[in-house]
């Protein structure tokens, strides 16, 4: 454990002293991993699959703000979109409008949640975005969870129903693929699911993590992980929902386990040294309980330096003497 404390204080160490090289890296490296995951999915247009362009929009992703690559994602996807067909772009453009509405109103803030979502369903791991915004976020933070399971799934069903929302090049044809569109984003039981029992889980670990009880992290960690698998797995029973029971597991606890990791960084308290303090002022008297964070200093290592020539004159000396 010790070992653990002490390798946790010297990454907090290295990230806040290379801060302003560190953060545009792992900016690149999100967007350059959410435009190849969105190029093996929806990559219907061949120009935006070329390497140099996609490098390129990574590059230029690592100096703008995170929600700047929210919008510059979306337009990637509407673009794919209008490779397929107009009507296909049109839907997916008013569906991202109306989702971009909603997260720069409330959640203005929790960007890389909407970018990490999708590439969490890629890596069959995307219970961890909703158990971690429990942590970090709030209960507003269902909204940013939603728009990045909505966007995945838009791209699951472009991808599943390329041939029905192609070649509509008629006025009628046109109309009919624009419904047909329609219909495959409202109609996907899966995404409903997924979106309803990840805000659910947000919001139970939100609220069992502020209770004021020793643990409550890892209580709300636990507790989330199980209502998650239960909502998925119910609602896969009584709908029409394409899910593996053997996959929500799986994936649940794998995702629980590195936000458990998460947790050791953000919030590794020592409730043996609980405290209670009161006090009062001239209009309030106040009841604290204080709960000191386990800390350890990096060990430092000191070197000492030896004069090779004193060495030697040393040891002349010395000879002499005897």
């Amino acid at each position: 454990m010790t070992n653990l404390l002490v390798i946790k204080e010297q990454i907090i160490k290295y990230y806040a002293r290379f801060e302003i090289y560190i953060t545009p890296v792992l900016k690149f490296l999100v967007m350059l991993i959410s435009l190849i995951a969105i190029n093996a999915n929806v990559g219907y247009m061949t120009k935006l699959k070329n390497p140099a362009i996609v490098l390129i929009l990574a590059l230029l992703s690592s100096f703008l703000p995170v929600n700047v690559m929210i919008v510059l994602t979306a337009f990637v996807i509407v673009a794919h979109m209008y490779a397929v067909s107009l009507p296909c772009a049109a839907v997916v453009g008013l569906v991202f409008l109306i989702m971009f509405v909603l997260y720069f109103r409330f959640t203005p803030k929790e960007a890389i949640a909407v970018l990490l979502t999708p590439i969490c369903f890629v890596l069959k791991i995307p219970y961890v975005v909703p158990l971690a915004m429990g942590f970090v976020g709030g209960p507003l933070s269902c909204i940013s969870v939603a728009c990045g399971t909505i966007a995945f799934y838009i791209m699951h069903n472009v991808k599943t129903n390329t041939e029905q929302m192609s070649g509509n090049e008629s006025v009628e044809s046109a109309l009919t693929g624009f419904k047909y569109v329609i219909d495959t984003i409202i109609k996907n039981q899966t995404m409903i699911l997924m979106t309803v029992a990840f805000c659910i889980t947000v919001v139970v670990v939100y609220l069992i993590r502020r209770l004021r009880v020793n643990y409550s992290w890892y209580i709300a960690l636990g507790f989330g992980s199980v209502i998650n698998i239960l909502v998925i797995l119910i609602g896969a029973v009584t709908t029409d929902a394409d899910v593996s029971a053997i996959g929500v597991i799986f994936g649940t606890l794998v995702s629980a386990a590195l936000v458990f990791v998460m947790t050791f960084f953000i919030h590794n308290l020592d409730y043996s040294r609980t405290e209670y303090v009161q006090f009062e002022d001239d209009e309030y008297y106040y009841y604290v309980k204080a709960i000191p964070k386990i800390t350890m200093e990096a060990p430092q290592n000191t070197v000492r330096r030896i004069n090779p020539q004193s060495s030697a004159r040393g040891r002349r000396e010395h000879m002499m003497d005897e």
